[in-house]
This record gives structure tokens, C-alpha cells and sequence, in this order.
């Protein structure tokens, strides 16, 4: 017997969030950023009517006004993201406990033991849709299918506010004529590289055969060619099944290159800040830093450096971040994406502060400056207070 899984993608999510206090919002086209009054700051989500303009995520402030002069544009929130997603996930464990967070605005949800409750994939989902709308205010797309690969291809189908349900009968008609880069997991070089020997379409992925897959892309080619067949049979696990996360980090691509140390540093500095954060929040602490550089040919570096202690503390990840950059990186190369993680965390510090000397005490005062700005973005919000050099603007185009 098939299984029957969901995947549920809510529409435009931080501007539907953003939109639910400011109804006002959803009538003009719209742009949530870090920083509005600043020209390089950078698009983090779009409504639909912004989206019609051409607006893309991740490029310039700039570049967007150019496209549409009336852009509203709205800082971001995202500790209210947060509590959406906490408030639209609860409704989802209401009709089964196989609920699996694939980001903020995304979950798979296996409903394969509750359809004799809750009717066919088909009627869960379309009730999920009424119910995220009426109670929440936001609208989801969601994808139904026999895998999780497929239900996500089904999702992003058509949007906003849909079902498409994806079967064994249907799924060469529905998902084999869409391009290669649509399938989850082919970025952008490998759609490339795939293109250039006629292979664009999902369907041609699957034509390809297994071995010719394997050849162009190693393991990963393998990989995609059995979501192309529809041999996915990964499970879906809860947030409970999930346990604690194995490792904490963030990227940003950038639609401008950074080419040079001070806008390197600035978004080394901005990750770095995110990722401590996020570590404190779950109350771990990271032994290892690691990096990964991508210039705009889609060459990528990754390096890791092993700390002397574990910390969460935003410094001292962001020294090591930069220490590792600047070793293997040459400053004023042009850089298109940035990456910070840390990773073999734990949930102690065993570092032991036994003689106060000026390294320990700097580390003190940069734990009490962490402390003090969670403090203020958790009652005020994200987005109150960052550090300076992340606030100045750019005085270029």
C-alpha cells in the first residue's frame, strides 16, 4: 500500500506574516528586508504583486526599486516567523504526529495512518488550507503524493493557495515536462552541466538512465534520477524523532559579488551573529567552525577549523570564521556566496575560567554582550539591534 504524504508550503510566508498586522499591505507590492532605509540591504521575501514586477529574493534593495519605484519595503520580524511557524506546525500534529519541518514555512506530513479519520490526502489537504487561512490568516500550497520528493514537487506546482496532487498514474504526464532545475537537490551548476548535453527536463533525467546519471554527477547524479523515478522512500520523522540538530549554520548569496575584506568581514560577521544566536537559543555550544566561499563561477571552498573550546559565542565564532577566510581566501577575490557553521556541538562548555587574564575577560564581556542583545531582540524583536559596521550604508549605486 502507498503511503500518502503532504507537503505543505505556506505562500510568500514572511510577507504573509508581516501582512497579518498590516492588512494594508496586501494591496500594494511589497518587500520584507533587513534594512529598509538601506539601498544594499538585501530582499528577503516578496508578496505576489512584487513578485509580478520581476523582484527576486537575495538581490539589492536597489535593484528592486529600479524594477518597481512604489516597493514597500518592511523589516524583517523573526521571532513572529517563528511563531507562526510554531502555530501553523501545531495544527498540522493535529492530524498526524509524522510532522517533519523542512524549513520555517515548509513541513512533510505522513498521513497514511489517519486517512480512515480524516478522509484521502486530497480532502486533508484542502481542509488544512481552509483552516491555515480562516485561523491563521496565511495560505499554503500543498503537495500530495505516495513520497516526499514528489509532494514537494507538488507544492511548488502551482501557487498560492493549491492542491496538486501527484500519483503513480500521473506523475510522468505532471512532473517529467518540468525543467531539470526544479527537481529538489539540482542546483544551478548541475542544471548547467546537465543542460549542456541536452538533459532539461525531469523527464530526460529519468531517460538518462541510472549510469549515465552516476557518470555526470557521481553519487548525487544516482540520487536524482531515483527522484525522478519516483523511488524516494525516505520517511518522514517527527521534530521529536529529529532530536537535537547535529550541526547550526547559515548562508547568503549575494546578488552583488563582495570584492573586498570590509564587505567580506560585514557578511562573515552578519552570518556569525545568526549562528550564535541560534546556538544559545538551543542552549548548545560548537567545537568546530566551518566555511564555504562560492565566487560568481561556482567555484566553492569549504574549510573547517577546530576550536581551542566550544562556544556560542558570537566573537569568537566570528574570528574563527574570519582567520579561516582570510588563510584561504584572497580578500579582494570577488565572493558570491558566504556560509558559517558550527558543528560537533554539544550542550556544555568544559572550558574552565580558573585565572581572569585579558583573554578571559574578553570573552566574558563578549558573552554579556550576546546575552544583552538576545535580551533585546526577544522582547523587542530580531531586528532592534545589530552591530554597528552591519548598520552603515553604502554610499555607491
Amino acid at each position: 500500500m502507498d503511503r500518502t504524504i503532504l507537503h505543505c508550503d505556506c505562500n510568500s510566508y514572511f510577507a504573509s506574516v508581516e501582512s497579518i498586522s498590516r492588512p494594508e499591505l496586501k494591496s500594494v507590492p511589497m518587500a520584507v528586508c533587513g534594512d529598509p532605509e538601506s539601498r544594499h540591504g538585501i530582499i528577503l521575501a516578496k508578496n505576489e504583486l512584487a513578485k509580478s514586477y520581476g523582484i527576486k529574493t537575495a538581490e539589492t534593495i536597489w535593484q528592486a526599486k529600479k524594477k518597481c519605484p512604489n516597493l514597500v519595503l518592511v523589516a524583517s520580524h523573526h521571532h513572529l516567523y517563528e511563531e507562526y511557524s510554531e502555530k501553523i506546525n501545531y495544527i498540522y500534529e493535529q492530524y498526524t504526529d509524522l510532522v517533519e519541518p523542512f524549513s520555517i514555512d515548509e513541513s512533510w506530513l505522513d498521513v497514511t495512518g489517519t486517512i480512515h479519520k480524516f478522509g484521502n490526502g486530497k480532502e486533508i489537504a484542502d481542509e488544512l488550507r481552509r483552516r491555515i487561512l480562516a485561523e491563521i490568516g496565511i495560505t499554503i500550497s500543498v503537495g500530495v503524493s505516495f513520497n516526499k520528493i514528489f509532494a514537494k514537487l507538488g507544492s511548488d506546482y502551482k501557487k498560492p493557495d493549491a492542491t496538486t496532487v501527484i500519483t503513480r498514474e500521473n506523475y510522468q504526464k505532471i512532473l517529467w515536462p518540468l525543467p531539470a532545475r526544479d527537481m529538489l537537490f539540482v542546483g544551478s551548476v548541475a542544471a548547467d552541466r546537465l543542460a549542456g548535453i541536452g538533459i532539461d527536463t525531469i523527464g530526460n533525467i529519468a531517460i538518462s538512465g541510472r549510469e549515465q546519471m552516476k557518470a555526470l554527477l557521481g553519487r548525487s547524479g544516482e540520487t536524482i534520477w531515483e527522484y525522478a523515478m519516483g523511488l524516494d522512500n525516505s520517511p518522514v520523522r517527527s521534530r521529536e524523532a529529529l532530536g537535537p540538530p547535529k550541526s547550526i549554520g547559515n548562508s547568503m548569496t549575494f546578488s552583488r559579488d563582495l570584492a573586498s575584506r570590509r564587505d567580506i568581514c560585514a557578511g562573515l560577521l552578519a552570518l556569525c551573529d545568526q549562528v550564535g544566536s541560534r546556538l544559545r537559543k538551543h542552549r548548545l555550544y560548537c567545537s568546530t567552525v566551518q566555511i564555504q566561499i562560492r565566487d560568481p563561477y561556482f567555484k566553492t571552498i569549504s574549510r573547517q577549523q577546530k576550536l581551542s573550546a566550544p562556544t556560542n559565542v558570537t566573537k569568537e565564532i566570528y574570528d574563527a570564521a574570519v582567520a579561516l577566510t582570510e588563510k584561504n581566501w584572497t580578500m579582494t577575490a570577488p565572493v558570491r556566496l558566504l556560509s558559517v557553521t558550527g558543528t560537533n556541538l554539544t550542550d556544555c562548555c568544559a572550558e574552565q575560567m580558573t585565572l581572569i587574564d585579558d583573554t578571559t575577560e574578553d570573552k566574558l564581556k563578549s558573552a554579556k554582550l550576546d546575552q544583552a542583545m538576545d535580551k533585546i531582540r526577544s522582547r523587542y524583536g530580531e531586528d532592534t539591534i545589530s552591530y554597528a559596521r552591519l548598520m552603515g550604508k553604502s554610499k555607491d549605486k
